[in-house]
């Protein structure tokens, strides 16, 4: 098996673009990696890569050796992780990546339930807001949005990331309470800053009509976490447009108001992704059925929808 630890390190290395991003993703320290990768160097008698301080680089060998193993060492990392399929024992590290908010709240839960039923597999959870490259960053698992579906990934919807108007009773007490969406214009905003660009996100409004509207307020304070936009709205600064997944505890507290209920705007699917394999192991298998499972048994998708509840 060290001949195979050495050839992950290399495809993992290769993929990754650094000892340091491999060794994350495989729970190794960079020195391991190295040292794995100069020892199948060694063996083989070849130059896999060209190394500097700044950069890791496959050298012309390392690209043919990469071409022709990668698909192997994947199907014969699927089928050890698979053998627990006979035993009927799922077990092993689960990484999976999770959005802050919805991860904590919504996710962790399940999570907790899952390992009560599959007590031998050992979920290793990372939670940041941010586009995850699954594959390249060795995850078996993600959870969220805006992840892009390279070949290789599929995507199960769980539901969609609808986007609305809140503000705290007190805020809206000393103002009008807007009736349309141009009514908007004269209340101040708590205004998010795009992660990507660093702009500030623009909002054009829908409603079950069909009908669209730019949405704009008078900017009063910036921030980059909806979290934090909840929390503002609650200190009376104004009016902010959050995921409703993120607004929903206030909204049934209500100590946040909705504004304009009959418009929203749509950001995209909240989605569990995962890479495809015909021998995926056991343990991902059964996450994603569970997962999926506890969330349509808990209308997920029905809780972040902004649209009217259907009776």
């Amino acid at each position: 098996m060290e001949t195979l630890s050495s050839i992950e390190s290399f495809v993992r290395s290769a993929e990754a673009g650094s000892f340091s991003q491999a060794a994350r993703n495989l729970g190794l320290t960079p020195a391991a990696v190295s040292k794995n990768v100069a020892k199948l160097e060694s063996r083989l008698g070849i130059r896999l890569f060209q190394r500097s301080t700044r950069s890791l680089m496959l050298t012309e060998a390392g690209e043919v050796f990469l071409a022709q193993i990668k698909g192997g060492l994947d199907s014969i990392q699927a089928a050890l992780a698979n053998v627990e399929n006979v035993a009927g024992k799922p077990a092993g590290v689960l990484k999976i990546s999770l959005a802050l908010a919805f991860g904590r709240d919504y996710v962790l839960p399940a999570v907790n339930d899952f390992i009560n039923t599959y007590p031998d597999v050992i979920p290793d959870l990372h939670f940041d807001n941010r586009s995850v490259d699954i594959i390249a960053e060795g995850f078996d698992v993600a959870i969220g949005g805006g992840i892009e579906l390279v070949p290789g990934v599929i995507a199960r919807e769980i539901g969609r990331a609808h986007v609305i108007p809140v503000a705290s009773p007190a805020y809206i007490a000393a103002h009008n309470m807007p009736a349309k969406p141009a009514d908007l214009t004269h209340l101040d905003g708590i205004m998010r800053r795009s992660p990507q660009s660093g702009r500030l996100r623009s909002w054009t409004l829908r409603n079950t009509a069909g009908e669209e509207a730019h949405m704009e307020l008078k900017t009063r304070i910036i921030m980059d976490d909806p979290e934090a936009m909840c929390r503002a709205s609650l200190l009376d600064l104004g009016v902010a447009m959050v995921p409703r997944l993120h607004a929903l505890p206030y909204l049934e507290s209500g100590t946040l108001i909705r504004l304009l209920p009959d418009w929203y705007a749509d950001i995209g699917p909240i989605s569990l992704y995962y890479a495809s394999s015909k021998l995926m192991p056991a343990k991902t298998r059964l996450f994603v059925d569970f997962i999926l499972m506890r969330f349509r048994e808990l209308d997920i998708a029905g809780k972040f929808s902004a649209l009217p509840r259907k009776k």
